[in-house]
């Protein structure tokens, strides 16, 4: 069966060389299940479902077939670790310039958001730790940026940046916790809610967080799967989604002040998780920040409990 652009969005098993040897002697083989992203003359390109991206060449392919949507089993959103969680979340706000150190992320979008603009600690970087500062310090002061990493709490990494020095960023956006839920088929959209694919100059309004809108654009369109969801006409409650793999991601969940406590949040999420379900999301994540009261209880009815925090740390005042 000849895999072509007719098998775009269908979930798939391909069996393909790696170009070693295998325990026989003969080519070694390995498989990989995902969505198909594209189909080109040389190259399958396959979502995994952690989001990454897997090229496969085609005159490498040695066989491969359809499976299920969703498989019979699957993994609960709170056992994923908090290291591969923060690397999913990445992948739904993507930064606009991104460099490996290592496994670190170093992420830069002009200032917008603390998620696009810090290195994201997770695993090794991959050298000696005082070079690796060394290296995130570099990278932001080439862009004029403050240098800041994003860290998870009471991890090792954490521990290793406080007796560099390094300190937590204070104020509101200091961190933030993350939730996550597996979701349910129960969700419907709202049939007053408009769904669109970029956010459009009234969404940026209700954001009420964008000094330059093509900056902003830039990183919250960037996913292939994104949802700008908002109700009202002018708009007065808005909210973003994203699926990247086998997972939703909401954020910027916001309500203009005369138009609260009348069920627009609520509304909104339930929208934006119909939205993800179609899409093959089944589990969602979350950030906010623990003293955002009204936010937690907004999701609390849909199964959204604790996985982890993070906090922004600053190296020392020199």
């Amino acid at each position: 069966m000849t895999l072509d652009a007719q098998e775009v969005g269908s979930r798939i098993v391909v069996r393909h060389e790696t170009g070693g040897v295998g325990p026989s002697g003969g080519p070694e083989m390995t498989d990989v299940i995902g969505h198909v992203l594209s189909v080109h003359d040389d190259t399958v390109t396959l979502e995994l479902r952690d989001g990454r991206t897997a090229d496969i060449a085609v005159a490498t392919i040695v066989t491969w077939k359809r499976v299920p949507d969703r498989p019979v089993r699957r993994r609960r959103a709170v056992a994923v670790d908090a290291e591969e969680l923060t690397r999913i979340t990445s992948r739904g706000w993507p930064a606009i310039e991104s460099a490996p150190l290592g496994e670190w992320e170093l992420r830069a979008s002009g200032g917008f958001t603390g998620r696009a603009n810090s290195v994201a600690v997770t695993g090794s970087p991959g050298v000696p730790f005082d070079r690796a500062l060394a290296e995130v310090e570099r990278f932001y002061a080439q862009r004029s940026l403050p240098a800041q990493a994003q860290v998870i709490v009471d991890s090792p990494q954490e521990r290793s940046f406080a007796d560099a020095g390094w300190v937590r960023k204070q104020g509101y956006f200091g961190g933030a916790v993350v939730q996550v839920a597996d979701l349910g088929p129960a969700h419907q959209a709202d049939p007053d809610a408009r769904v669109a694919a970029t956010a459009d100059d009234d969404w940026l309004a209700g954001y009420g967080r964008v000094d330059d809108a093509a900056i902003a654009r830039a990183v919250m369109e960037r996913p292939a799967k994104v949802a700008f969801v908002s109700i009202g006409a002018p708009t007065v409650a808005i909210g973003r989604v994203v699926v990247t793999g086998e997972w939703a991601g909401l954020s910027a969940v916001e309500v203009r002040p005369e138009a609260r406590r009348q069920g627009l949040a609520r509304r909104i999420v339930e929208t934006s998780l119909a939205w993800a379900l179609e899409r093959g999301a089944d589990k969602a994540y979350l950030q906010t920040m623990r003293s955002n009261t009204a936010a937690l209880a907004l999701y609390a009815p849909y199964g959204f409990v604790d996985h982890h925090d993070y906090v922004y740390l600053e190296p020392p005042i020199r």
